[in-house]
C-alpha cells in the first residue's frame, strides 16, 4: 500500500521515533513524505522513501494529487495545532481531500498507531479492491 508521511516542525522528532518503532510494518509498504519529513526519517530508519518536494514549495499540492487519483492508502499527518506556521502544509486542504476520497488519515501518535496495526492485520486490504 501507498503510505504518506507528513509533520510539521514541531513533530518531526515524533515522526522518527514512529517510524522507528514500526518499520518492520512501514518497510513493507510504498512511503511518501514531503522533502524534509522524508529525509529525517530515512536518517535514523534507512526506509526507502519517496520526498515530494517541501511541504510549502509544492508538495503539499503533490500529495493532494495523489490523494485525488487514489494513488494514496493512508496518511499520517503529525501536525502542530498549538503553534501555526505560514510554511507549513495546511492540514484543512489535506483533510478535505482524504475525507472526499476516502483515505484512512492519522493526524496524532494514538490514532497513527490504531492505523498502522490495522494496516499490519490486514484490516485495510479494503483499499485494494476500492482503486
Amino acid at each position: 500500500m501507498n503510505i504518506g508521511l507528513i509533520a510539521h516542525n514541531a513533530k518531526k522528532k515524533l515522526m522518527q521515533n514512529f517510524c522507528i518503532a514500526y518499520r518492520g510494518i512501514l518497510n513493507r509498504h510504498n512511503l511518501y513524505a514531503t522533502d524534509t519529513t522524508g529525509r529525517l526519517i530515512e536518517e535514523v530508519t534507512n526506509l526507502n522513501i519517496h520526498k515530494y518536494l517541501a511541504g510549502h514549495l509544492g508538495g503539499k499540492q503533490q500529495l493532494i494529487s495523489q490523494i485525488e487519483n487514489n494513488q494514496i492508502d493512508l496518511l499520517i499527518f503529525f501536525r502542530d495545532p498549538l503553534t501555526p506556521n505560514s510554511r507549513e502544509p495546511d492540514a484543512n486542504d489535506i483533510t478535505r481531500a482524504c475525507d472526499a476520497y476516502n483515505i484512512p488519515m492519522a493526524t496524532n501518535v494514538a490514532t497513527a498507531e490504531a492505523l498502522i496495526l490495522a494496516l499490519d492485520r490486514g484490516d485495510l486490504d479494503w483499499r485494494e479492491l476500492y482503486k
